[in-house]
């Protein structure tokens, strides 16, 4: 028998036995991990006997003992590092953490699945497999049992197809079969597009289908869906479920990669193609009518964009009774004519085509405008809906055109040779900045399928300065002229065919015949893919980043943009890619105007002002009554409260007087018409919505920067200025602060007269009370002059207000107590008994002018990170700040800009764009 335990045993230490044989009996458990862990930080030290010699200090033996320790803690570090400290998901970079990945180890790459699983096994994680569990409820054992069923009816469908193809002498391997076998030679019909009319969008998959009934996806969706923030599934953007920004922070990475390194790239293909077709003579006047009206584009300066060479990027615009209106911007090129075609110097025989690429809120006022120039024309002119047969990708950043020569492989065959134009793409190896093109340079030629190449290679980077003056000759002369032919992309065939592209499931298969690492080259079964390519300049200056803008057609996106983001840059990484926000923030950064924000004068920006007030005022409304601004109570100084207008608005109604619209409409949006439907068919010449004519922001019109130069140059003209007018300006912050949208924007107070001087001889016995009726009275005399003080001294020299002393370390002692006398005995500076708050200034900012110097609001604002300061982009009222700056250009350009809610102002700088 075992021995009773004696009197100093306790339960605790009989306890700790069995925990301690426990850990013995069990080698893998908790106890050896921590031993291996305090094994690997345990630090070897030398003794301090070794670095003495006979009890003296010995130099060299010092230095070698602390070698040993040094190297010692090196190692230890290491090993620390790698021995259990973190788990295998946190071996990710962040980009690819997901939180499921803790607990699932399928979550992670395969070359940490196997670490994942023995960590989990340690851990007693708790795994679910749901695929291979049983159904516990009826509903689930009934969807089980229906998946067993479709599937055995697929797999039969399958074999018979199999068997109908073996017996009409194909290949089972037929790249032209649909589906997710390669055995049926069934070729998918090509898609139905009608004149004159609207089309409708591809078909989706059956699994798809009932998610895309009022919305459709882009050709990258699913991909975007796992990586990005999309628009709520029952509130599209345009008719498109868009990706609105990854779910990695990206405000600064991106500013760093469309900037400096690396490039950023965006699925486009919501942007709308139309198609316009007929003779040249016709085009031409079709064109003029809607805004191309400017002379180069006509005269021999556009021969080049008239021969397909360039393309034309501006704004579109049609005639109203109020005059001309605009719609939207574009871009717009022709199909070459072959250059060995015989010249015809009868324009009206000419039978040219071209592409327009409009904004989709916009899409259907172009194109209903198109339609209708078309009808009048004689010979007739027809036009397409092109938006589901052309698809865009976007790509800007130094390393932009690195990555788009390791995925564009030019397509060439015995029978087929390299087009001319892919000869001089494959030339701009080494170019860091589409904008050093020629001014919207084009290139148009045919690529193979970018998954026979996959995944993509570097470039090798040109070395030498000859390798870099022959990227400059190639650059100066650009010879896109000589033996120009149609492009492919606008040939219906071609894209039909380029659209039938091998199964993914085919390409592995022919993949596993070959050398592991070789590139497939491209068979019979491989068609090539018709692309266009654009380079855009964001801004005059050469300096600036341009943007590759890559059409192809729209079941092609998908394959290229796959291999465009696992493209290796030399830079580092791999291409970034954005949502709708990014390419906001990028037109921010670059100082441009982003549509259709920051276009309040069309009919596209005035249903975003819209849709944003509501936004924000069901924002305002849920939050509690104590965590929100309210508006009445807002003090903005010299006894003026509430805020001018509606502040959650960017309220034009108020700034020219415009009626108001009825508050039910504006606080429920009407049920969309049929003919706003972009998606329905034959239904584009209703009448349009009552609501568009009764909406007074469709009142304001625009100016052009040219305009508004010529106003200020030719101040006694007779020309009328348009009603409302208005003019879109780039805000620069001068000092600190930095505003948001709705803020407001002031013009600086007029000079006033001076301020008036009392008289000791005549004292009057009352000081007459001042008027509450006009606030602007109890503003100070001198608040133009207190805001021009708030100019840095950099940009203009101080200005020293009157009356002020300042001891200097110059002064001897005599004259520094002659000025202490002096402000001691002189009259008090402040009045007595003092003024209330916020009367002269607010907490040391000069107040804000009145309501009355009101000239605009800002649509896009916050702080800018290409300039290290607060930048804004909004719209000021013409006939506001035309005298102003007709007067003093430099003081007229001034504004003063408050956000919505605040009280405290900051001093700005305008330019028009």
């Amino acid at each position: 028998m075992p021995p009773k335990p004696g009197p100093g045993d306790s339960a605790a230490g009989s306890g700790s036995n069995k925990r301690k044989a426990a850990q013995q009996q069990t080698p893998s458990g908790r106890g050896e991990r921590r031993d291996k862990l305090h094994l690997a930080r345990a630090v070897p030290a030398q003794r301090a006997e070794a670095a003495l010699k006979d009890g003296e200090l010995d130099l060299q033996a010092f230095v070698a003992a602390h070698e040993f320790e040094i190297r010692s803690l090196e190692q230890s570090m290491a090993t620390s590092k790698a021995t259990g400290s973190t788990r295998a998901f946190q071996r990710l970079p962040r980009g690819l953490r997901r939180r499921t990945a803790s607990h699932n180890p399928k979550r992670v790459p395969k070359r940490l699945r196997s670490r994942a699983v023995k960590e989990a096994k340690q851990d007693k994680t708790p795994t679910v497999e749901s695929r291979k569990g049983k159904p516990r409820t009826t509903r689930a054992r009934i969807r089980a049992e229906t998946a067993k069923r479709l599937g055995i009816l697929a797999e039969r469908k399958r074999r018979k197809r199999l068997k109908r193809a073996e017996a009409a002498g194909a290949s089972p391997d037929s790249t032209n079969a649909i589906g997710k076998d390669d055995g049926a030679a069934v070729r998918k019909p090509r898609a139905k597009i009608r004149r004159n009319l609207l089309n409708e969008p591809p078909t989706p998959p059956a699994k798809f289908r009932k998610r895309q009934l009022d919305k459709t996806w882009l050709p990258t969706h699913v991909w975007h869906a796992k990586r990005a923030r999309m628009t709520a599934p029952k509130e599209p953007l345009w008719r498109f479920s868009l990706p609105l920004t990854p779910n990695e922070k990206v405000y600064r990475p991106v500013h760093r990669t469309q900037g400096d390194r690396g490039a950023v790239m965006w699925d486009a293909s919501y942007m709308s193609t139309i198609g316009l077709y007929g003779n040249q003579a016709g085009i031409e006047r079709a064109l003029r009518r809607i805004g191309v009206s400017q002379e180069n584009c006509w005269n021999d300066k556009g021969r080049r964009w008239r021969m397909g060479c360039r393309s034309w990027s501006g704004m579109l615009s049609r005639e109203t009774s109020r005059g001309r209106q605009q719609m939207c911007p574009s871009s717009i090129f022709w199909n070459p004519v072959p250059s060995d075609h015989e010249p015809n110097n009868d324009s009206t025989k000419k039978k040219r085509e071209l592409f327009l690429r409009v904004h989709p809120s916009a899409f259907l006022e172009v194109f209903n405008e198109l339609v209708r120039r078309a009808k009048m024309e004689t010979p007739q002119l027809y036009v397409e809906d092109l938006r589901y047969e052309v698809g865009s990708i976007d790509i800007t950043g130094p390393a932009s055109t690195e990555a788009l020569l390791s995925v564009l492989t030019p397509y060439s065959t015995p029978q087929q040779p390299k087009a001319a134009h892919a000869g001089l793409f494959q030339s701009l190896n080494g170019l860091t900045n589409p904008s050093a093109l020629p001014a919207n340079a084009m290139l148009g030629f045919a690529i193979q399928d970018p998954r026979l190449r996959y995944p993509p290679r570097k470039p090798s980077t040109p070395e030498g300065e000859d390798e870099e003056m022959r990227l400059l000759e190639t650059i100066a002369e650009w010879p896109v002229e000589s033996g120009t032919q149609p492009y492919g992309l606008f040939n219906r065939n071609a894209r039909h065919a380029a659209s039938l592209l091998p199964s993914q499931k085919f390409i592995d298969r022919r993949r596993s015949r070959i050398t592991p690492g070789a590139s497939l080259k491209p068979g019979v079964g491989d068609p090539p893919i018709p692309v266009i390519l654009l380079a855009s300049r964001s801004g005059s200056s050469t300096q600036t980043q341009g943007t590759w803008t890559l059409l192809a057609p729209w079941s092609c996106i998908l394959p290229v943009w796959h291999s465009l983001v696992h493209c290796p840059l030399s830079s580092g990484g791999n291409p970034r890619f954005g949502g709708l926000n990014e390419t906001r923030q990028v037109a921010f950064e670059r100082g441009l105007a982003w549509f259709p924000a920051d276009y309040p004068a069309t009919a596209a920006g005035v249903e975003w002002e819209r849709e944003q007030r509501r936004t924000r005022e069901r924002a305002w409304a849920k939050r509690p009554k104590s965590k929100r601004v309210e508006w009445e109570s807002l003090d903005l100084g010299a006894g003026r409260k509430g805020e001018v207008g509606n502040g959650l608005a960017c309220d034009y109604e108020l700034l020219y007087g415009l009626p108001p619209l009825d508050k039910a409409d504006e606080e429920e949006p009407p049920s969309k018409p049929v003919d706003e439907d972009a998606m329905d068919v034959d239904t584009h010449e209703s009448a349009p919505p009552k609501k568009a004519k009764d909406d007074p922001l469709h009142l304001v019109t625009v100016i052009t920067k040219n305009t508004f130069n010529q106003l200020i140059s030719s101040p006694d003209s007779t020309s009328p200025l348009p009603l409302n007018a208005t003019l879109t300006v780039r805000i620069t912050v001068l000092s600190r602060g930095t505003v948001g949208p709705c803020a407001r924007i002031y013009r600086l107070p007029s000079t006033p007269l001076p301020a008036p001087t009392s008289s000791n001889a005549e004292v009057p016995a009352t000081i007459p009370p001042q008027s509450s009726s006009s606030p602007s009275t109890r503003l100070p005399h001198n608040l133009r002059a207190q805001w021009l003080d708030r100019i840095p001294p950099s940009k203009t020299p101080s200005r020293q207000r009157p009356n002020q002393s300042k001891i200097t370390k110059s002064d001897d002692m005599e004259t520094r107590k002659r000025m202490v006398a002096r402000e001691l005995l002189g009259p008090p500076s402040t009045p007595f008994p003092p003024p209330k708050p916020n009367t002269t200034d607010i907490g040391g900012h000069p107040l804000v002018p009145d309501a009355v110097d009101l000239v605009g609001f800002v649509t896009t604002g916050s702080f800018c990170l290409s300039e290290g300061m607060g930048m804004a982009i909004g719209s000021v009222a013409v006939d506001k700040v035309l005298p102003d700056v007709r007067a003093d250009g430099k003081e007229g350009r001034l504004c003063v800009v408050r956000n919505a809610g605040e009280n405290v102002g900051w001093l700005a700088r305008w330019e028009a764009i």
